[in-house]
This record gives C-alpha cells, sequence and structure tokens, in this order.
C-alpha cells in the first residue's frame, strides 16, 4: 500500500446467514452442511476503493445499503467473507451512540477507560482530561453515571473523547445528529484541524447539508455496491437519482439533478460560487437569486448593520403541498452568521399549496450584524411531510457576499428578519 493511502479496500464481500427461528442454528451445526437452514443475504458485494491522507470522505446511500456494515468491517469490528481491506494509521470511531461506554461509569470514568482502549496510559490521559471535559461542556455532569445523560449531552462527551485521543482515521455513524448545531459547528473545526494534519475522516450521514459541505468526495452504496464515488456533488445527485428509481423520491414528476443548464441564470452572476453544490428533487427549482442592499442589485461589497434583500424566482414542476422557503449566511470556515425559512417566519399554512406550472418570488430581509468578511449565501425550497422536510433544490454555498465594516452607525437598524412571497407571471 502505497504510504499516501490511509485505507485501501479490495474486493470486499461480506454474507450473513439468516435463521427464521433460533433453533435453526443448531438444526445448521448439527447438519454437518448436507441441510440448509438459512438463506444468504448479501451486505457488501465486491466492493473495492482507496482513501488517501487528509480527505474527508462521505459514505451516503440508503437504509440497509451497507453503509453500516463497511466501517464496522473498516474498524475490525466484523471480519470479511472475502476481500481485504488494509488500514494506515490509528482508528478511532463513534458508530452508535452508547458503543464502548460503560452506562455504570461517570463520564470521567469512561474517559480514562477509552484512553486505555485505545493504548493511552493514565499519566497520558491526565494531560488530556481537562481539555475533554472542557470541550464536551457538560458541567459537573462529568461525574454522573453515564445512563443519567441525555443524548445530547451523551454525544459531547463521546465525540470529546475521541477527537482528543489523536485519531490517524476518523470514523463518524450519524455519530453528530443528535447533537445541537453550535456544538456541531465545533466538532467539525476539529474535524477540519485532523484533515489539516493529514488525517481521514469517515462521514456517514443522511444529511446532504454535512456531506455537501465537509466532504472532499463522496461513495454511493446502493444494494452493497459501490454505484458511484467522486465529486460529492455529483454524488449527492446520484444519490436522489437512486432515490426517484426506487419510487422513495417524493414524486414522480421530479426531475433529475440539474447543475449549469441554459435556463440557470443565477450562474451568470458576478458574484456566483462555481464551487456551490445542489441537490434536491427538482420538484421546484431555483433558476436565480440577488442580492440588494439600498438602491444596489448584487454590488460587489455590502456594508455591515445595512438592512439587506436575498431576493430569488422559483418555479414549481409538480404540485407542492407546504412548501418551505430557507436562507443561510455563513463565513468560510463555516460558522453560522444567520439563518432563517418561511415556516419559522410566516408558519406552516402559509405560503399555500402550490401547483405544478407556478412560479414565485421570495424576498427574505435580514441586517448583516458581524465582522466584515467573506461569507457564503445558501438557499432552498423544501416541504414539509410525514417524514420531515424533503429537498426540493438545494443551493448550497451558491453565491458570495463581501461585507464592509462602516463608520456610518448612527441608524438604528433593526436585525430582525421578515420574508415577502409573491407569485409571478407565466
Amino acid at each position: 500500500m502505497n504510504d499516501d493511502i490511509a485505507i485501501s479496500v479490495r474486493n470486499l464481500t461480506k454474507n450473513y446467514r439468516l435463521f427464521n427461528h433460533p433453533g435453526d442454528r443448531i438444526k445448521q451445526f448439527l447438519s454437518l452442511g448436507i441441510k440448509q437452514y438459512h438463506r444468504e443475504f448479501t451486505a457488501l458485494d465486491d466492493v473495492s476503493f482507496d482513501i488517501k491522507k487528509g480527505e474527508t470522505v462521505g459514505i451516503i446511500g440508503r437504509n440497509g445499503a451497507g453503509k453500516s456494515t463497511l466501517l464496522q468491517l473498516i474498524c475490525q469490528i466484523l471480519k470479511p467473507t472475502s476481500g481485504s481491506i488494509l488500514v494506515n494509521g490509528r482508528i478511532l470511531a463513534l458508530l452508535e451512540l452508547g458503543a464502548g461506554f460503560n452506562p455504570e461509569f461517570t463520564g470521567r470514568e469512561n474517559i480514562y477507560f477509552q484512553g486505555a482502549l485505545t493504548g493511552f496510559t493514565q499519566s497520558e490521559m491526565h494531560q488530556h482530561f481537562e481539555a475533554i471535559a472542557e470541550f464536551a461542556g457538560i458541567g459537573d455532569f462529568i461525574d454522573q453515571p453515564v445512563r443519567t445523560y441525555s443524548s445530547g449531552m451523551f454525544v459531547r462527551l463521546a465525540f470529546a473523547t475521541t477527537i482528543h485521543l489523536e485519531p490517524d482515521i476518523l470514523i463518524l455513524d450519524e455519530a453528530l445528529a443528535v447533537g445541537d448545531t453550535g456544538f456541531q459547528r465545533k466538532c467539525f473545526e476539529r474535524i477540519g484541524m485532523i484533515r489539516q494534519q493529514g488525517g481521514v475522516v469517515l462521514l456517514v450521514s443522511h444529511s446532504m447539508e454535512q456531506v455537501a459541505h465537509y466532504c472532499d468526495r463522496a461513495i454511493l452504496l446502493e444494494q452493497g455496491h459501490v454505484v458511484y464515488t467522486g465529486d460529492t456533488a455529483e454524488a449527492i445527485g446520484h444519490y436522489f437519482a437512486v432515490l426517484e428509481a426506487s419510487g422513495s423520491a417524493p414524486t414522480k414528476a421530479a426531475r433529475k439533478y440539474l447543475r449549469g443548464n441554459d435556463e440557470d441564470l443565477l450562474s451568470r452572476r458576478l458574484n456566483y460560487n462555481v464551487a456551490e453544490t445542489r441537490w434536491g428533487d427538482l420538484a421546484a427549482s431555483i433558476a436565480d437569486a440577488s442580492i440588494h442592499q439600498g438602491m444596489l442589485t448584487a454590488p460587489d461589497r455590502l456594508l455591515v448593520g445595512r438592512p439587506t434583500e436575498l431576493r430569488f424566482q422559483l418555479s414549481f414542476h409538480a404540485d407542492v403541498e407546504f412548501p418551505v422557503f430557507g436562507v443561510a449566511v455563513k463565513s468560510r470556515n463555516g460558522a453560522i452568521l444567520f439563518a432563517s425559512n418561511s415556516k419559522i417566519l410566516l408558519g406552516l399554512s402559509n405560503p399555500p399549496r402550490q401547483a405544478a406550472g407556478s412560479k414565485l418570488c421570495v424576498s427574505i430581509y435580514f441586517t448583516p450584524c458581524c465582522d466584515a468578511g467573506d461569507y457564503l449565501v445558501s438557499f432552498g425550497v423544501t416541504s414539509e411531510t410525514v417524514n420531515g422536510l424533503v429537498t426540493h433544490d438545494r443551493r448550497y454555498d451558491a453565491l458570495l457576499m463581501t461585507l464592509d465594516a462602516t463608520s456610518d452607525i448612527s441608524e438604528n437598524h433593526s436585525p430582525t428578519c421578515r420574508i415577502s412571497i409573491d407569485s409571478l407571471p407565466f
């Protein structure tokens, strides 16, 4: 294995024996292979890929695609049926909430216990303890039994412990799904440090937001096979195509993932970010967006503390019952400056149901109150369903926004946010 390769997977296959009844296991053993009391299930079939040092790679796919099995094989929790896995470096993993922690131990005891399992001495863990406790931020609960923790407190402690044990390869399987936004941001800042030091991060997540922003590339699994590996945006697009083909997409009228088509006026804007990530089933699509401040449209630079409008136009290609329009502004390192959506501002019933063929202009007004610098603007349209929000068109980091400080701060500009939604002619 080359020195720049951290993980090399070759022709990896994992089969499981499925029994209809517990007693069939004994029958299978006593039959000496003459009669079969089980059926074979292939979780992974002939999977091959390499991951280089310094990469953050997302592993995506539907439930049952083989993602968690793959991670457990890489961590040597499971043994492959055939194929090989070569790993170059120390692996630490958060595969599921509760794994590796004794619920009767206190948080402090579990920190030292995890360190011992990883090969750290007690004196080495003494040096790490204060940093771990500060990062976890659970206060006096550090000396309470873990069984008394909420899920959020637990994931704080688990991630803080793992991240401070200096992994060469960090594996996360939906481990941050229960963390609050602020803690997730802090975690991904530490993940960025691991990347800068040449470490590897494998991230399994159903949050395409996380995959799009933090992963250099992605691997898409479907029914145990690698169906795509490469550019993150393309992988997300293929993922939605798989959902549509399987009938998992919310509408049959949804079109294929698009990027940079002739109708995309946004891509012609001077402040358009060519590195944007875009995904969704495109039951609705956003064709254009612009930033306004005062009488200026899409100025090169905006002023801090002045009312600002983000305006975007979209078309509906299928009936959408409860559309939700959102926007987020963040710094280059991922810190959220501002985020809101129409559900928060107007409630779920407003705007009303949109029929296929309708067009809207959505304006979200806010006041940037932050340091001068460069920022990225994301926006999108989703819909509320019984299973949560379904993404129709998400344009992530689509616009660049540069803010300048101003000495004119005499006006009292309110930082509150509002939204207006207007129909457009066909």
